[in-house]
């Protein structure tokens, strides 16, 4: 996989045999896709591309906060239609956001509040971004297997939300 920022080309390499090893190659590659672009959209929806393209989820991508609302509205994602807007503390995004937590599910039809945008997805995890103390989105990633995410994926992706929130600060400062 290509990606072209500016007059640099990355080049994408995933070889790793094991969920923890590929999260250390994916996490440099996009920190290195996402360094010299201030757009914040641009860099959360490179972020997905390369995340699908890494873990074939079924679904990844970001919601963002509307404080007008007070809702988590749908961003840059590679996969199926996706939910529009999410209410503040419902779902498992909304929870998410509400809580400034990681959360993973297991089994999305065993949650008491999944919010169901495909029939098809079976577990999830959703890791919240900050600035300046508070919650301003939330990765989102599903799949269409029972259990797909645990520790690991809490622990790097939540390192993935570091890098997006460094690049969220300097694209407020560029504009």
């Amino acid at each position: 996989m290509y990606t072209n920022i500016g007059d640099v080309m990355h080049a994408l390499h995933f070889s790793a045999s094991d969920k923890a090893a590929l999260y250390r190659e994916v996490l440099p590659q996009i920190e290195s896709v996402v360094a010299d672009e201030a757009d914040w959209v641009a860099n959360l929806a490179n972020t997905a591309a390369v995340l699908k393209e890494a873990f074939g989820w079924f679904w990844v991508g970001f919601y963002l906060v509307d404080t007008r609302s007070d809702e988590l509205v749908l961003a840059p994602f590679q996969g199926p239609l996706a939910c529009t807007r999410i209410p503040f503390g419902r779902g498992v995004c909304g929870q998410a956001w509400a809580k400034g937590e990681t959360v993973v599910v297991g089994d999305v039809n065993a949650h008491p509040d999944h919010i169901a945008c495909s029939s098809l997805s079976r577990s999830e995890i959703v890791v919240p971004l900050f600035s300046d103390g508070r919650c301003v989105g939330v990765l989102d990633a599903d799949s269409e297997h029972l259990a797909q995410f645990d520790e690991a994926d809490a622990l790097y992706l939540g390192k993935l939300a570091k890098i997006l929130e460094k690049r969220f600060e300097a694209s407020r400062q560029a504009a």
